[in-house]
């Protein structure tokens, strides 16, 4: 879906500064018509949205993104009918729709929350926090997560009281995790079973969790996320809506991400 309205908007800017730019050039050929000769309406159309079209196109593609929070996974971090922000400039600049990196800017640090094209479908885009960098041994076992080999702090703050589309979550443990640099909230369900094991995070890929650790489908599950797949990192939450839970949920709005 990403991959289809990069290609619209892509396609609309190219589209439009052709029509707009082949009737200037041919009216530079055509000194007896004069500039004032009334433009068709397909031209006057192309020369009002090229504009629009063109900024639009140049801030989604390399500055940031909006998307909509889907599902539960990152809870309590993002809730369902978040809309947030993603910078798209942070782990360098891609060419939009081919997604090639042409400006090497910086890479994911473990506790990122990013966003990123899901390795088994591509045109689905997912949200996960960073748990492990390339090289790095990543352990889950009885709800706690070790890298390489030293186990991440966790810190029970009590029972977690979910609301309007995330009511079912009420009743999970809500815990602190220190994540290097980043504390953060998790949900955990005690008597729920989850994968355990140890991973090896291969060169260039990243290992991905989400934050309600029993209801993501994440690295556990399917793997880790090549670096050419991520899109960018979630920072702000610039509006929620649940209509379960009585609309704007306005105490969200301007949350920063962590």
């Amino acid at each position: 879906m990403d991959i289809d309205f990069s290609f619209f908007l892509v396609a609309a800017t190219f589209i439009t500064g052709l029509i707009w730019g082949a009737w200037a050039l041919w009216l530079r050929f055509q000194p007896d018509i004069g500039e004032d000769r009334q433009e068709p309406v397909v031209v006057e159309y192309a020369r009002s949205f090229f504009p629009i079209i063109l900024i639009v196109m140049l801030l989604r593609s390399f500055l940031v993104e909006p998307f909509r929070i889907p599902s539960g996974s990152m809870m309590p971090t993002l809730l369902i009918g978040d809309f947030i922000l993603v910078n798209k400039f942070t782990y360098g600049i891609r060419l939009p729709v081919l997604n090639n990196k042409v400006v090497e800017l910086g890479q994911p640090a473990r506790g990122d929350i990013v966003v990123f094209r899901f390795p088994k479908d591509p045109k689905v885009d997912y949200i996960k926090r960073v748990i492990g960098l390339p090289g790095d041994r990543i352990g889950y076992y009885h709800k706690q997560i070790f890298v390489n080999g030293k186990p991440v702090n966790q810190t029970v703050l009590g029972e977690y009281r979910g609301t309007g589309e995330g009511e079912d979550m009420t009743g999970a443990v809500l815990s602190s995790e220190e994540l290097e640099n980043v504390t953060h909230d998790i949900l955990i369900r005690e008597n729920q079973p989850s994968p355990q094991g140890e991973f090896t995070v291969p060169p260039g890929q990243y290992f991905v969790m989400g934050d309600n650790r029993d209801n993501s489908n994440d690295s556990r599950y399917w793997g880790t996320v090549p670096e050419g797949n991520l899109v960018g990192k979630a920072f702000f939450v610039w509006m929620s809506f649940d209509w379960s839970n009585g609309g704007i949920a306005f105490s969200r709005l301007g949350t920063l991400l962590k």
